[in-house]
């Protein structure tokens, strides 16, 4: 089900809430059960066939979790640390492996298939929605359990962390400690209108950034990398054009999702950790990945870099283990060389963006005025999150190299060994004019000049402007509605 339809908006929101706040009355077990049941229809909805899938992946995971725990504070704790380990180890590689075959199990089979000259063929294998999202979920659960740091067990709370609807589909990737003891909270299922109306702005937001922004984008970036993967050569105004759309479309896609994770969650009194704090706005790449998918960067940093030894053995293997998450962290984008290549490039920008702050930086002063270094280095910056999104969201390396070299006069990239034809796009008129100048102008001065919804706030008790919102997020929310037609999924839900 998408945040972005009738059905969502107009039946499944309002009973859920409905049903949610008058349960809550009686029982909060009673609440957290019926969230809990109503986000699996919410994912249910997609494929039915799915829920098991996903009840399965609960029920194994809270199983070893208690046995890990049982085992952590057994009174022969010394004697039980090789068993935790073992159970960890077992839990962490059965998700691994249901990750594997359903995400990278076709792409595995279709490169050895390339090398070797086999035929072998197991099938489609359809790609649960969400699949990264819970099984990452309940991988960290598992780890802190057996570091002694989860505290709470109760199966319904357990059940309704992993689905909560509003995170399940595109995260944020939530952590036990943030969520499991908002669920014991009396506060959680109580109605709150200031969380409701704060909640209902947010969610108000991000439908409109979606809707307006994000989908008016889609054709333009569309065009241009569909041609690109027919082999067609590129003007250089083409690639920019098809770049710049691809990068306000993916900003305004997650950004919106995000606005309405986080209101919807709030209408039932539930925060959600930050995840996206403009990140267009950064001046090196470091800040980049503190402001993108915010929580996804904490967990590669958390469960993946750290446990890989982080910084504590020299600055060589530093590097290193930066390259292998952010490598680590494009496969998990999704089973394809262009987002192995992705991760490795922005691996390889974190590397150069520490090595030039602890080695460079220090001993070069340009003498430049503050606004004016900043500028700089954020139009850096910018255009080197730009040129990496191109890698992210060509269909191949052939079309990925086609677009670079036109962006950049590059003949030198190999796009003849990826045997890429050239011939010419759609006529050029199709990318240029007002209306794609416009709208990139206009989505450019919204992600450097506003505020980020991050910081809106309602004011309570003020009457006057609670009636100036409800009227202005009653028309954009009908403004945002009226926009609805084609099945236009959240980008996130593909990875």
């Amino acid at each position: 089900m998408l945040f972005n339809s009738y059905v969502f908006i107009f039946l499944f929101l309002p009973a859920t809430l409905a049903g949610y706040l008058w349960l809550a009355r009686t029982s909060h077990g009673y609440a957290a059960a019926w969230l809990a049941v109503a986000s699996l229809l919410f994912y249910g909805y997609w494929n039915p066939a799915y829920i098991g899938l996903l009840l399965g992946s609960i029920a194994f995971n809270y199983t070893f979790g208690l046995w890990i725990a049982r085992a952590h504070y057994s009174h022969a704790h010394a004697s039980n640390i090789s068993r935790e380990k073992i159970l960890l180890i077992t839990a962490i590689a059965a998700n691994l492996i249901l990750l594997g075959y359903y995400k990278y199990a076709n792409f595995f089979i279709s490169n050895v298939n390339n090398i070797t000259g086999a035929h072998w063929n197991i099938g489609e294998i359809i790609l649960p929605l969400g699949i990264s999202f819970f099984t990452f979920t309940q991988i960290a659960f598992l780890v802190d359990t057996f570091q002694g740091k989860v505290k709470e067990y109760r199966f319904v709370h357990y059940v309704l962390f992993v689905t909560y609807f509003p995170h399940l589909l595109a995260g944020p990737v939530l952590h036990h400690q943030e969520m499991m003891p908002q669920f014991n909270n009396p506060k959680t299922y109580r109605l709150d209108w200031n969380n409701l109306a704060s909640g209902l702005l947010l969610f108000t937001l991000g439908l409109g950034k979606k809707t307006l922004l994000a989908d008016s984008f889609a054709p333009y970036a569309n065009a241009v990398f569909d041609s690109a993967q027919h082999g067609n050569l590129l003007t250089t105004y083409e690639a920019w054009a098809g770049a710049l759309a691809y990068s306000m479309q993916i900003y305004f896609d997650f950004s919106g999702y995000t606005d309405m994770a986080l209101g919807i969650a709030l209408m039932f009194n539930i925060r959600l950790p930050a995840n996206f704090n403009s990140p267009y706005r950064a001046t090196s790449i470091i800040e980049f990945w503190r402001r993108w998918h915010m929580t996804l960067s904490r967990y590669l940093r958390d469960y993946l870099y750290i446990p890989l030894g982080g910084n504590r053995r020299g600055k060589f293997r530093r590097y290193l283990n930066l390259w292998l998450t952010m490598l680590l962290g494009g496969l998990w984008h999704g089973a394809g060389w262009t987002f192995i290549l992705w991760g490795a490039v922005h691996g390889l920008y974190l590397t150069l963006n520490h090595i030039w702050r602890e080695h460079c930086s220090p001993h070069i002063n340009f003498s430049l005025p503050t606004s004016l270094d900043s500028l700089l280095k954020g139009l850096l910056t910018f255009v080197a999150v730009v040129t990496a999104w191109v890698i992210f969201r060509a269909h191949d390396l052939a079309s990925c190299a086609s677009i670079l070299s036109a962006m950049y006069h590059i003949n030198a990239l190999p796009i003849s060994f990826f045997d890429v034809t050239h011939g010419h796009l759609l006529p050029s008129s199709n990318l240029s004019g007002a209306p794609l100048a416009k709208l990139t102008l206009l989505s450019l001065l919204w992600v450097w000049l506003l505020p980020g919804t991050e910081k809106l706030r309602l004011a309570p008790g003020n009457a006057a402007l609670t009636a100036v919102q409800a009227i202005a997020v009653s028309f954009f929310l009908c403004l945002a509605i009226d926009q609805f037609g084609s099945y236009s999924p959240f980008l996130y839900f593909q990875f």
